[in-house]
């Protein structure tokens, strides 16, 4: 029985341990990370290291069953996602680099750059808002004039011109960026129900 304490104890250890590494994919870490990783994981799991295949088993079940639980939670409640998942954090906003949240996330302004250019986004000042995720990819929304034109847009600017038919005005979607830079928390509950 004691090495299904064993189990949770080296769990949550492994947990505070990644989430101190950072805000990186597994396709973002560098060779020397992912080396670090597999020795941490490799040293974490000699305590429990058992000689019958039943206990590991049931090794194997107390990680799964944790790991299904802290996601039901995470599910369930904001609180629980915010602390296991973490939070989007703000690294451009109004066309202007945030350098205290850059220096958090360990992200180098050329590392930030180059996620720029995979978006197809050619200047800093062309972001309105931009995050790097919890799973370390990069969000963003353009400034006005940096968007592309929607089909909805065109519509209208054709419906502006050549009053064939009326479009009925568009509502304002819910903004995913709203959440992060209103500092407030939206349930989101009700998707799961």
């Amino acid at each position: 029985m004691e090495f299904i304490w064993k189990a949770i104890i080296v769990f949550i250890g492994g947990f505070i341990m990644l989430r101190i590494i950072g805000r990186k994919s597994v396709s973002q870490l560098t060779l020397s990370t992912t080396v670090i990783m597999i020795a941490v994981g490799a040293i974490f799991v000699q305590p429990i290291n058992v000689d019958t295949v039943p206990r590991t088993l049931i090794v194997i079940a107390v990680f799964v069953t944790i790991l299904l639980i802290m996601e039901y939670l995470q599910l369930k409640i904001n609180v629980i996602e915010k602390i296991i998942h973490g939070k989007a954090v703000i690294v451009i906003e109004n066309g202007q680099l945030v350098p205290d949240n850059l220096q958090s996330l360990r992200i180098t302004v050329d590392k930030l750059e180059s996620q720029l250019r995979q978006q197809g986004i050619t200047r800093v000042s062309d972001v309105k808002i931009g995050t790097i995720e919890p799973n370390g990819q990069f969000g963003y929304e353009l400034m006005p004039d940096a968007k592309p034109l929607t089909v909805g847009e065109f519509k209208r600017l054709m419906g502006g011109m050549l009053p064939i038919q009326q479009n009925p005005p568009l509502k304002p979607a819910d903004n995913i960026f709203e959440e992060l830079t209103d500092k407030q928390n939206i349930n989101h509950t009700k998707k799961f129900k």
